[in-house]
C-alpha cells in the first residue's frame, strides 16, 4: 500500500474535507471519531458522527475539529470554493534538500499534467487542484525568503 501524501491531497466538497481530515487523523495521529469527539469537548461523539454525515458542523466547530484533526481540509476547502488561495504563514526558516527536491519534482508533474490536458488528456479539475498546491507551496516558500533575515521563533511545533 502506498502511503498517501498529505500535501497534495485536496478537497473537492465539505464533506470530502471532513473525510480527509478523519483519515488524517486516523493515519498520522491514531485518533478515531471518539478520540476527536474527546478532543473537540464534545459530550456525545454521536454528534460529531451526524456533522461527518451530512455535512453541516456549525462554523465555530470548524478550528476545534481541525485541531483535534492535525489538518485544515474544511478551512482549505472553504477558501477554495471562495476563489481564494490558503497560504500557510511563513516563518522564515530555511527550506531543506528535501522540501525544495519535492517542489521541483511536483511542479515538472503538474507541468506535464498541464500538457496532457490541453492534449485532452486529464481532466480540468485534477490539474486545477494541481496548479493551485504548487502555487501554494511556492507563495510558501517566497514568504519564507521574505522572511529569511528576521525568521520567526517556532513556536507551535516543526
Amino acid at each position: 500500500m502506498t502511503r498517501r501524501n498529505w500535501k497534495q491531497e485536496r478537497a473537492i466538497s465539505l464533506q470530502r474535507g471532513m473525510e480527509l481530515n478523519v483519515l488524517h487523523a486516523r493515519e498520522k495521529l491514531n485518533r478515531g471519531v471518539d478520540r476527536i469527539a474527546d478532543f473537540m469537548g464534545m459530550p456525545s461523539h454521536f454528534t460529531l458522527y451526524k456533522y461527518l454525515e451530512s455535512a453541516r458542523m456549525p462554523a465555530v466547530l470548524i478550528p476545534p475539529f481541525e485541531n483535534a484533526c492535525g489538518a485544515h481540509f474544511v478551512t482549505q476547502y472553504l477558501a477554495h470554493s471562495a476563489g481564494r488561495m490558503l497560504v500557510e504563514i511563513p516563518t522564515g526558516r530555511r527550506a531543506t534538500h528535501k522540501e525544495l527536491n519535492e517542489i521541483s519534482a511536483y511542479s515538472n508533474l503538474v507541468m506535464g499534467m498541464l500538457i496532457d490536458f490541453f492534449e485532452g488528456r486529464c481532466e480540468q479539475q485534477e490539474v486545477e487542484s494541481a496548479l493551485t498546491t504548487l502555487m501554494e507551496d511556492l507563495a510558501h516558500q517566497r514568504g519564507n525568503i521574505a522572511k529569511h533575515q528576521q525568521p520567526e521563533l517556532l513556536l507551535g511545533g516543526e
